[in-house]
């Protein structure tokens, strides 16, 4: 009998869509903008109006395929989707660079990158590939030669610095430079200027960013949500969280909603969560799902030390009064390193489409929205 739920929230609660536009213009922001690479060829705005924004998206993950393809290798987070579409044409640019610079460009991928190598990089670029190409439908090629799944994603990059650049590295992982600076941009476009300092702890580099923060797109409407999870604590399930936002991300748009209330404040996790955890256990890391971690904190509680969170024995012995409600392969991978079972929401970015994928997976249960989990509930 389920005794304890574990949602997740994008796909699940709120609409993902708002994430994936602040991850296109991340993107499009670190190959355009003159604070980073300065290509020449589109021009950048920290205020890009609708049908900008959808341009921008359309173009940078190629009509949604690459997001589709990095969603189907088990990447969850869209920090680490915007590190492997950028980090990838950068590769491309330093390929190009590399025959009139030599050892110049390549021992770029042989050290960190941070801003000051990305300026060089820039002032590289602008003399002497001033007509570089972004082939932003490249990546799927690329990446699709290889196995590579879930972290591993990342990893790979060295993999394809080394045949296009002919230079080993293990510069690419989220333990980089880049990847730090990659994710503070992306919190710059998603939480806007008047709200980044309090999650990054300094202003954006590129002031005009309104963020995304306050136009949040709930799945279904907000007050059949509230009526659901009220439903659910009232029957005495222990409801929980585990999502990929960060906490300000989480609670902002869930307590405008009226829906955070209603579940055990003790089990909301989220991706700062899994942040401190990566920097208390380097080794761990990463640690954003499909790694268990999320869950298995919302499990035990935020009052439980992430030495014992990394440590619990998995599978656990009692999955069957655990379940985990997810739209992602992330979230069922998950649930399946956990032990217990999963419900499957078919909300997410693939929508109906993702159906045969979870009954290929053999989920547990697949529902329209989430609204369907009374029904396998006793």
């Amino acid at each position: 009998m389920i005794k304890t739920i574990l949602f997740d929230v994008d796909g699940v609660m709120l609409s993902e869509e708002r994430y994936f536009d602040a991850s296109a213009l991340t993107v499009w922001e670190l190959l355009y903008s003159p604070q980073y690479l300065g290509l020449k060829n589109d021009s950048f705005s920290p205020a890009p109006v609708e049908s900008e924004i959808r341009r921008v998206r359309a173009e940078v993950f190629a009509q949604d395929d690459v997001l589709n393809f990095i969603k189907s290798r088990g990447i969850n987070s869209n920090w680490d989707m915007v590190f492997l579409a950028f980090s990838y044409q950068l590769i491309r640019l330093l390929e190009v660079l590399k025959p009139q610079l030599g050892t110049e460009a390549t021992n770029m991928l042989a050290g960190q990158i941070d801003r000051p190598q990305l300026a060089q990089i820039r002032e590289w670029g602008a003399t002497l590939a001033p007509d570089f190409n972004v082939d932003y439908a490249a990546f799927t090629a690329d990446f699709a030669k290889g196995p590579a799944q879930k972290a591993e994603m990342l990893l790979y990059l060295n993999v394809i610095a080394e045949e296009r650049c002919g230079v080993k590295t293990e510069m690419f992982s989220r333990n980089s430079d880049l990847w730090q600076l990659v994710q503070k941009t992306f919190q710059e476009w998603y939480l806007g200027d008047d709200r980044v300092a309090a999650s990054i702890g300094r202003e954006t580099m590129q002031p005009g960013k309104k963020g995304f923060l306050t136009d949040e797109i709930p799945i279904v409407p907000p007050a059949e949500m509230v009526e659901l999870f009220r439903t659910l604590k009232e029957k005495g399930y222990t409801i929980g969280i585990g999502t990929g936002r960060p906490t300000i991300e989480t609670h902002v748009p869930l307590n405008d909603m009226q829906i955070l209330e209603w579940f055990d404040q003790n089990r909301v996790v989220t991706a700062s969560h899994v942040l401190e955890a990566e920097e208390e256990y380097p080794a761990y890391a990463p640690m954003s799902k499909p790694h268990p971690f999320s869950y298995v904190k919302g499990l035990l509680g935020l009052s439980t030390p992430n030495s014992e969170v990394v440590n619990f024995a998995l599978p656990i012995a009692n999955g069957e009064e655990v379940l985990i409600v997810g739209d992602s392969l992330a979230d069922f991978l998950a649930a399946r390193s956990i032990g217990c079972k999963f419900a499957a929401t078919l909300t997410g970015l693939s929508g109906q489409d993702a159906r045969a994928k979870f009954e290929e997976e053999k989920a547990d249960y697949i529902l329209n929205d989430v609204r369907e989990i009374l029904s396998i509930l006793e």
